[in-house]
């Protein structure tokens, strides 16, 4: 893999501006891919529909994934995510502002990583996305780096 990339799903306009505000803040230079409802993430990682002309990409190191999503939403995507074996072992985040038990309980159900809430606060919301950016690409080593 010659560049780590991480793979934004949010359908927000401004805080897609906000995470990629604090993703750069945090030094954090690699390439960040966004797509905006479910079925895009489906498409993007499986490089089907409006992604198949791209050919085969690597998959990203990290998916940042809201819950509440247009087409299919945050939850289906992970379910699918997790049903394939090509993608069983991604590292899935749940960004999301939603603060619900069932959502959180839902989310480590269908195999998420993480569980994330998005603060309000802006200074907080720029510092746990840097938090998350440092520690997904710096730190962690998914299964199939070498």
């Amino acid at each position: 893999m010659n560049e780590k990339t991480l793979l934004l799903v949010e359908d927000n306009p401004q805080d897609e501006m906000l995470i990629l505000r604090a993703l750069h803040k945090a030094r954090i230079a690699n390439r960040i891919d966004v797509v905006r409802d479910g079925q895009q993430a489906v498409d993007y990682l499986f490089n089907q529909g409006e992604f198949a002309q791209e050919g085969c990409r690597e998959l990203p190191v990290v998916v940042l994934l809201d819950i509440s999503l247009p087409r299919l939403s945050g939850l289906e995507v992970l379910r699918i995510i997790r049903a394939d074996a090509r993608t069983r072992l991604l590292p899935v985040v749940i960004l999301t502002s939603s603060d619900e038990e069932k959502d959180r309980l839902k989310s480590y159900e269908n195999g998420a990583n993480s569980f994330v809430r998005k603060p309000l606060n802006f200074s907080e919301f720029a510092e746990t996305v840097a938090r998350l950016g440092v520690y997904w690409v710096a730190i962690n080593e998914p299964p199939w780096m070498k």
